[in-house]
């Protein structure tokens, strides 16, 4: 049976288990937060309404001893913290009481600033770095690819772009390699297509709750199944100058965690960027 354990029923977390619930491929989502009227509160509104939507997904409210017994982790916001996130601490603490109470169970961090998070779970706790990631930069490029499908008037299906470095203050994206309807996105846009795109890359963060949860649901879901055939692009804990930092990069799924990563097609500009971004943390 495939249960999920969403951490923290905040704003973030409260979206996700609705996500979850609404797309019905998960048996039971169990919401677990410090303040547990709130998270029993929103899993009941989510479960008293599952019949409208005629969704078979179970949530439940529970205590950190939940995530026993579960197929994936979800990391989210506690219901007393800013939505916009909160402290990495205290999500590290989480994460720390997770990894104690499950040794191979993969665990998802669907908060924006949670890059800090993966690259401290994987130094300090010894989390197993293909265990571990953070799904926020697929957030940002579902939306750098509704606007790229904007601009060339085609589906966002038809966009392939791929996000690498350290967003949001470093960004780099794969503009070469980027394509739209199998063709060249740099060959298919104008110049002044292209230089809109790119002044807009920056205002695409952070993402906002429901964007960060359809794209946490996905992963999970792909988690769930071991979908290896579909890339995300994901925070993953990588080395970097002998030390390790959680780089944006795509990524494949298994039941377990990271299946391999895709290293993203540069040109010498974009790789120098990289390089440098790396280097700047």
């Amino acid at each position: 049976m495939s249960t999920v354990a969403i951490l923290g029923a905040g704003p973030l977390g409260g979206a996700l288990a609705h996500k979850l619930a609404d797309r019905n491929r998960v048996c039971e989502v169990r919401l677990i937060d410090p303040i547990g009227n709130i998270a029993a509160g929103k899993a009941l509104d989510i479960q008293q309404a599952a019949p409208l939507g005629r969704c078979a997904t179970r949530v439940v409210a529970g205590g950190i001893d939940a995530v026993v017994g579960t197929t994936v982790v979800a990391v989210t916001g506690p219901a007393d913290q800013p939505a916009d996130g909160g402290s990495t601490e205290a999500a590290l603490n989480l994460v720390a009481q997770v990894a104690q109470l499950t040794r191979s169970t993969p665990i998802v961090c669907a908060g924006a600033s949670d890059a800090a998070l993966v690259s401290s779970a994987v130094c300090r706790l010894g989390v197993n770095r293909k265990r571990i990631l953070g799904t926020a930069p697929g957030a940002l490029v579902s939306g750098l690819r509704a606007l790229i499908a904007l601009e060339a008037n085609v589906s966002p299906r038809e966009v392939v772009v791929n996000v690498v470095g350290l967003p949001p203050t470093h960004t780099i994206v794969a503009w070469s390699s980027a394509t739209i309807c199998g063709y060249p996105l740099e060959k298919s846009l104008s110049t002044n297509q292209l230089a809109r795109l790119r002044n807009h890359v920056d205002k695409l963060w952070p993402p906002g709750p429901y964007t960060l949860a359809s794209v946490a649901a996905q992963v999970i879901e792909a988690l769930i199944v071991g979908d290896s055939r579909r890339a995300f692009t994901c925070f993953v804990a990588e080395n970097s100058r002998e030390e390790i930092c959680a780089q944006s990069i795509s990524v494949t799924l298994g039941t377990n965690g990271i299946n391999a990563v895709i290293r993203p097609q540069l040109n010498q500009g974009e790789q120098i960027k990289l390089e440098t971004a790396v280097g700047r943390r």
